[in-house]
């Protein structure tokens, strides 16, 4: 959990495979898009950052959070992607919204990744505010994406593992 005195984005990148042969894909909500942009931004420029190529890296844009979870399954039923990251944010706001939409989103690319067998990353902000989403997309609190990004190669690096014969 963010706080004051903690980053979202402080993660280990000890021992990272390989993912310059990976394929990644990359949806982005169009709701909140100076926060999901700093997202994808961070998320992309992780990738790199840890050996993935520019060419294996695929964006697609969905209309909102929501749509996350089919956007998410088109792209991994295609043999030529590895791992999908998902990032959005749903404010809090007024109403009872985002408890509906977050939950969907969240069983939705939960429910992908198990059929499929292959990882897909919930990077979808769940602030109250937007200065708490802007914090947490590149601000004090760390880039969410960045995050997202390191856990869809550790996740390829977990799979190698458990799919390497002895």
């Amino acid at each position: 959990m963010a706080s004051a005195e903690k980053s979202l984005s402080v993660f280990s990148t000890d021992e990272l495979p390989d993912v310059s042969y990976r394929r990644f894909a990359i949806l982005v909500s169009e709701w909140n898009t100076d926060v999901t942009e700093a997202l994808f931004n961070g998320a992309y420029q992780t990738l790199l950052q840890h050996g993935a190529k520019a060419e294996h890296i695929i964006r697609g844009n969905v209309p909102g959070s929501y749509e996350l979870s089919l956007g998410a399954q088109w792209f991994a039923q295609r043999d030529d992607i590895d791992a999908v990251i998902a990032l959005g944010c749903v404010i809090q706001g007024e109403t009872k919204h985002n408890d509906y939409i977050n939950h969907a989103v969240a069983q939705g690319l939960t429910n992908v990744g198990l059929k499929t067998g292959k990882p897909v990353i919930f990077g979808v902000l769940t602030p109250n505010d937007q200065q708490q989403a802007i914090d947490r997309a590149g601000g004090k609190h760390g880039n969410k994406g960045d995050e997202a990004a390191i856990t869809a190669i550790k996740m390829l690096g977990l799979q190698q593992q458990v799919y390497t014969k002895f």
